[in-house]
């Protein structure tokens, strides 16, 4: 369920003693082999240069310097040649800006690959900065928040058998914002007026931030079937496939629809759905079980919300982004008419991003839902409304502009 890794220890020298912790990643990364002290007597020219070369830095100075220090790593990152490479990259690399699909050549995906590409790096480096942590999640740094609550959350409750531990300060601030949306929750107007109508995502669960697309589901006509299972009081109403916060259950609920099954498989996604969900007072009516896609049984209504992009995580994090190979969404659309009952439909919810980066073309797509024997009822569209869409600073803004998330409503083919 948490990202502790009792295997994993990493290594240094220290007063010339020989020391070891237990090491904590939460992109999986190994412990790295090299590491030296670094303090606030330490010049960020020399961290720079002491990161870009894989040693790791394990910081014992202030933790307001640590911070000022990841600060300063970063601005080395993101100097001048950087990004006028990024110029470079978006003036030699056209992408589609219209509304509508578009064929693509290879040259939107190399964009696409070499963002990632240069967001790897950047992480591998900023990485390096390394946090001491003792065996109650307490950082031994002056000046250093109270992090043990945000701790807890990410990793499971503290053991004091595993001893101290070492983390990237990067993953720190990663768990304690989650924490700080966790405690203010996102509103999500599909469930209504406040104040219950609130999400509150865990760490390493995707959160609700887009609210287009959770609005979609309040637009598309509800099958026929649903109609005829409520009349005939029996059997499942809906599965929500992939639950992740359990948001669309809980929309579905609000639709009237009075019995649902959520599943997925991340034990995080599990728990800040259950909890969610009985926030929320729905938990009668939704049933969240740990599941590779498709619970057992039919229903009138499937929904499901999978990663976007098919293209590989680099983390755990990430594969609510990432779908490599289009895992999700070839299984999704591949098992659907074998758990629909008769008249019932499939709601596939997903953007174009990838349509307009060159990942997957929409005849793919649409080659996908013919050869699982699905045929396509009808869609609704809408725009995204995030910031990024507008940002002409983002190496991927003609294709963020161009975005638009659809629900494709599927039945059987005849």
């Amino acid at each position: 369920m948490h990202s502790k890794n009792t295997q994993a220890s990493i290594h240094w020298t220290e007063g010339g003693i020989e020391c070891s912790a237990l090491w904590r990643s939460e992109r999986g990364a190994p412990p790295p082999k090299r590491v030296v002290i670094a303090d606030d007597t330490t010049s960020a020219d020399a961290a720079y240069q002491l990161a870009c070369g894989g040693t790791a830095l394990l910081w014992r100075g202030d933790y307001h310097n640590a911070r000022q220090m990841l600060q300063a790593l970063a601005r080395r990152i993101d100097k001048t040649p950087a990004r006028k490479a990024r110029k470079s990259l978006n003036s030699a690399t056209p992408l589609a800006t219209g509304t509508a699909p578009q064929a693509l050549t290879p040259r939107g995906s190399d964009t696409f690959h070499l963002h990632r590409q240069a967001q790897a790096q950047r992480a591998r480096i900023l990485g390096m900065l390394l946090l001491p942590f003792q065996a109650d999640y307490g950082i031994a740094l002056r000046r250093a928040p109270d992090a043990r609550l945000a701790c807890s959350q990410a990793w499971g409750p503290c053991d004091a058998g595993d001893g101290p531990s070492v983390a990237t300060l990067r993953d720190l601030l990663g768990l304690t914002g989650a924490h700080e949306w966790r405690k203010k929750g996102i509103a999500i107007n599909a469930l209504g007026a406040p104040p219950n109508n609130r999400i509150y995502p865990h760490y390493g669960v995707f959160s609700p931030v887009r609210g287009e697309y959770i609005d979609l589901l309040l637009q598309a006509p509800l099958p026929l079937a649903m109609a005829l299972n409520a009349s005939a009081g029996t059997g499942v109403a809906a599965f929500d496939i992939g639950t992740g916060t359990g948001v669309l259950s809980a929309v579905l609920v609000r639709r009237g629809i009075g019995h649902i099954i959520a599943t997925d498989m991340d034990e995080r996604a599990l728990t800040c759905a259950r909890d969610n969900l009985t926030q929320l007072g729905v938990n009668a009516q939704v049933t969240v079980v740990q599941a590779d896609l498709f619970p057992a049984g039919h229903a009138a209504l499937i929904v499901c919300n999978p990663p976007w992009l098919p293209a590989r995580p680099s983390s755990p994090v990430e594969h609510a982004v990432y779908d490599e190979g289009g895992r999700m969404l070839l299984g999704f659309l591949e098992g659907l008419k074998s758990h629909l009952l008769p008249g019932g439909e499939g709601w596939l919810i997903l953007s174009d991003l990838a349509e307009h980066l060159g990942l997957r073309s929409r005849a793919e797509l649409l080659a996908a839902i013919a050869n699982s024997g699905l045929h396509v009822l009808g869609r609704l569209g809408v725009k995204p409304r995030h910031g990024k869409a507008g940002d002409i600073s983002d190496p991927l803004y003609a294709a963020r502009a161009a975005e638009v998330t659809s629900l494709w409503r599927l039945v059987p083919a005849v």
